[in-house]
């Protein structure tokens, strides 16, 4: 798993206006000038939190005439889910061992006291 690209997502993933702008590509492929409206920035500035979740690989742009489309893009989630994984099973390893342990201390027969 390449980090840089790992730390990419997650940096992206970090900002508040970032993670907006995802959720709003949740319903599906929007223009620049919606995904803008509702923060509370100029649209520069819009555009430069855009190129950080491009360059993540978490957004994609398409270009027609002159508006620009964006649309979530799978491969920068995946990297975070992935890693993520890793780590979900190690929990539920853990757990399930954890719940074992419970079991047998509480077997009847067993002196509890």
């Amino acid at each position: 798993m390449d980090s840089g690209q790992l730390d990419a997502v997650f940096a992206a993933m970090s900002d508040p206006s970032r993670r907006m702008i995802l959720e709003r590509l949740t319903r599906g492929e929007a223009t620049v000038g919606t995904v803008a409206s509702p923060l509370p920035m100029a649209l520069p500035s819009v555009s430069k939190h855009i190129k950080v979740l491009e360059k993540a690989g978490l957004v994609e742009r398409r270009i027609e005439g002159r508006e620009h489309w964006l649309r979530l893009s799978p491969l920068g989630f995946r990297t975070a889910t992935d890693w993520l994984a890793r780590y979900q099973q190690f929990w539920t390893e853990s757990l399930d061992q954890l719940e074992r342990l419970v079991v047998a201390l509480e077997a009847p027969g067993r002196d509890n006291a």
